[in-house]
Formats: C-alpha cells, structure tokens, sequence
C-alpha cells in the first residue's frame, strides 16, 4: 500500500544491490564509504542518492592540484624567474602559491 502511495506522488524508490562503495572526489581527498548501502529515489524527474555505509576512510589525493597559467605568471612575475621555473615550484608546493614564491626566493 505505502508503495503504491509513493507512486502515485511520483517517487520511485530502488535499491542499488549491486554497489559495492562509494567514493567522493574532493580537491584534495577523496573520501570512501566501504561496504555502502545505496539507495536511489526519483522525485518527479530528480535523481537522490542515500548512501549508508559504517566503513568510512578518507584517502589524500597528491598531485592534482590544477596549475593555472595566471598563476604561473604571477609567481614568475613575483620572483623575477621564467615561467618553466615557476611552474615547476608550483608544482612541488602543490599549486600553493604563497609557497612557491617563498621557495623560489630563497633558493
């Protein structure tokens, strides 16, 4: 009956057994729920995911900090060497600029 009342409002409710975790992408981790419970419910045309899940662990993603090329010409522009040079301190200070202008004049 309760069934049948969800899709007369237009919400279909499913679950997604073949899941077997979830994973968030942030900047800079990615946090994954191991072991994860996914549920899908579609609102009229809107797709909601309930994720449950009691394994939880965040991973630190490294390297992937975009290097902007505005960026790179400010930190050059700030420290008075090449564009190749600034990249690469931004690269090494994981696109940190205050970082790598600090590194670059110290070296």
């Amino acid at each position: 009956m309760q069934e049948r009342m969800m899709k007369d409002m237009g919400v279909n409710l499913q679950e997604m057994e073949e899941v077997e975790s979830v994973v968030l992408q942030t900047a800079t981790k990615d946090i994954i729920i191991e072991d994860a419970k996914v549920t899908s419910v579609e609102i009229q045309g809107q797709k909601v995911f309930q994720v449950v899940g009691e394994r939880i662990r965040e991973v630190q993603r490294e390297g992937r900090a975009e290097i902007l090329p505005e960026d790179i010409q400010l930190v050059a522009d700030q420290t008075g060497r090449t564009l190749a040079e600034a990249e690469e301190a931004l690269r090494e200070t994981e696109g940190d600029l205050a970082r790598a202008i600090l590194m670059l004049q110290t070296k």
